[in-house]
C-alpha cells in the first residue's frame, strides 16, 4: 500500500530511550508526505517530491495528518460490569475510601467478576478493546486485579491471553492480585500475601499468563513493605515490576518502584520534590493517568514539573469501571493539554513512543519508523496538529490502520 499527499506525517523518529525534557516536545514531521507499507510494516516514507511514481493500492490522504497509533500502557479493561451507582455516590460526596470500606470499589468488581464466566469476560473485554482500537489505540497493557482469588485472577489473565492470540495489536498482561485485600482476608493480611506468593504466582508462571506484576501501594491497601515483598516474589517468577503509586497519598510507592527496578510507576497525583528528583535520575517511567484524576476530582499529576526536571513521562487512560471508565485516548490528549499544560507535541509523544517504552514494545510500535508495524491513525482534514486537543468534543479520527490494514 502506498499512502500519498499526507498533509503531515508526524512522529517520524526512533529513539532508543524514552523522551525526556525538551525532547518530549519535539515531534519530527514531514509535510506533504508519502508512506509505503509492505505486508504489515512501514518500508519507506518521505516527501511527495521524492516519490518516483504511484502504484496500485494507492490511498490519497490529502488534508490529513498521519500519526503512530496510541500506546495505552495502563488499563483494566477486563471487568464484569459498570459501577455507575458508585459514580452517583461520589457526586453526593461519598469518598473513594468510604466506598471501598462499604464493600464497593475494587471489592465490588471482584465479587461480580468471580460470578462471571471466562467466556462472558472475554466477550465483553473484546468489545471494549475493539472500541478503543477504532479510535486509534494500537498497543495496550491490561491488568488483572478484579479477581482477588486464585481462580478469579487466573480467569482474568487467561482472558488477556486469549485477547493476545486473537487481536492484531501488541497486548501486555500485568498481574495485579495485590489490588486490594479481599473481604475474607480482612483479618488475615498475611494469609492473602501468602496466597499470592504460594498459589497465584506459581500457576501464573506455569501457564505463562503475565509479563508484569503490579501492586496498589496506597494507604488502606498495601504498604511499602508489602509492596516490596510482592514485587520481589514476582521477580522470582520472571515478572517485571510496575506500581500503582501515590494516587491518594504520598505513599512511598515511587521510591519502592525505583528500588525494585519498576518499568513504570503510575498515577502520581500525590508526589513532591523528592519523588520528582528520584524519577529524574531513574530509568523508571512516570505514567500519568489524568482521566482518573478528572473522574475522582483529584489534583492532576505535576506533569510540567516532571518534564522540566527531566523525568520520562507517559500518559495512559487507566480504563476501568470505578475511577476512569473510558479508554478514549484522543480525549486523554486534550485533557493532558488542558489540565496538565502539555503541548500537543508533548502529549502525542507521551501517548505514543513513551507509552510504547512503558510497556516495552517500542521496537514494534509508537513511532513512524522503517521496520515498525503499520499501526497508524489518519485524522480527518484538520488545520493543524493543535486542533486535535483544541476541539476536544469532536471525533477527529477518520480511520485507523492495524498491521497495514484499515479496520
Amino acid at each position: 500500500m502506498l499512502i500519498i499527499n499526507i498533509k503531515s506525517l508526524a512522529g517520524i523518529h526512533s529513539p532508543t530511550q524514552p523522551l525526556r525534557g525538551q525532547d518530549l516536545g519535539v515531534l519530527p514531521s514531514i509535510e506533504n508526505a508519502f508512506l509505503r507499507i509492505e505486508n504489515d510494516v512501514i518500508v519507506e516514507f518521505g516527501e511527495m517530491a521524492s516519490l518516483v511514481k504511484s502504484e496500485a493500492g494507492t490511498v490519497d490522504a490529502t488534508g490529513q495528518f498521519v500519526l503512530p497509533a496510541w500506546c495505552d500502557s495502563h488499563t483494566h479493561l477486563v471487568f464484569a460490569g459498570s459501577r455507575e451507582t458508585e459514580f452517583v455516590d461520589k457526586i453526593k460526596g461519598v469518598s473513594y475510601e468510604k466506598i471501598a470500606q462499604n464493600g464497593g470499589g475494587i471489592l465490588n468488581s471482584a465479587r461480580r467478576l468471580n460470578q462471571t464466566s471466562e467466556d462472558e469476560l472475554y466477550e465483553s473485554a473484546l468489545i471494549r478493546l475493539q472500541k478503543i482500537m477504532a479510535i486509534g489505540t494500537g498497543a495496550v497493557e491490561i491488568k488483572s486485579g478484579y479477581g482477588l482469588s486464585v481462580e478469579g485472577e487466573l480467569k482474568m489473565l487467561r482472558v488477556i491471553k486469549r485477547l493476545k492470540k486473537t487481536q492484531k495489536i501488541p497486548i501486555k498482561a500485568t498481574f495485579l492480585g495485590a489490588h486490594a485485600i479481599p473481604a475474607e482476608f480482612k483479618e488475615n493480611r498475611e494469609g492473602y500475601l501468602q496466597l499470592i506468593e504460594s498459589e497465584m504466582l506459581p500457576k501464573i508462571a506455569e501457564e505463562k499468563l503475565a509479563d508484569y506484576i503490579d501492586v496498589f501501594c496506597e494507604t488502606g491497601f498495601f504498604d511499602t513493605k508489602e509492596t516490596t515483598r510482592i514485587l520481589k516474589a514476582g521477580k522470582r517468577y520472571g515478572l517485571k515490576a510496575k506500581v500503582h503509586a501515590n494516587q491518594l497519598n504520598n505513599s512511598g510507592g515511587v521510591q519502592v518502584g525505583i528500588q525494585c527496578d519498576a518499568v513504570s510507576v503510575d498515577h502520581l497525583e500525590c508526589i513532591g520534590d523528592e519523588e520528582i528528583n528520584v524519577l529524574a535520575t531513574s530509568k523508571t517511567m512516570a505514567t500519568l493517568l489524568p482521566s482518573a484524576a478528572f473522574f475522582l476530582r483529584l489534583s492532576y499529576p505535576p506533569a510540567r514539573k516532571l518534564i522540566e526536571n527531566n523525568a520520562a513521562i507517559a500518559i495512559a487512560t487507566d480504563f476501568n469501571p470505578g475511577s476512569s471508565p473510558s479508554g478514549n485516548m484522543p480525549l486523554l490528549i486534550a485533557m493532558s493539554c488542558i489540565q496538565m499544560r502539555l503541548t500537543p507535541e508533548e502529549a502525542i509523544n507521551a501517548a505514543t513512543i513513551n507509552g510504547a517504552f512503558a510497556m516495552e514494545v517500542a521496537n514494534e510500535v509508537g513511532s513512524i519508523t522503517v521496520g515498525k508495524k503499520a499501526n497508524l491513525i489518519f485524522t480527518k482534514q484538520i488545520p493543524s496538529l493543535a486542533y486535535l486537543p483544541y476541539s476536544f468534543g469532536e471525533n477527529l479520527i477518520d480511520k485507523v490502520m492495524t498491521n497495514g490494514e484499515f479496520q
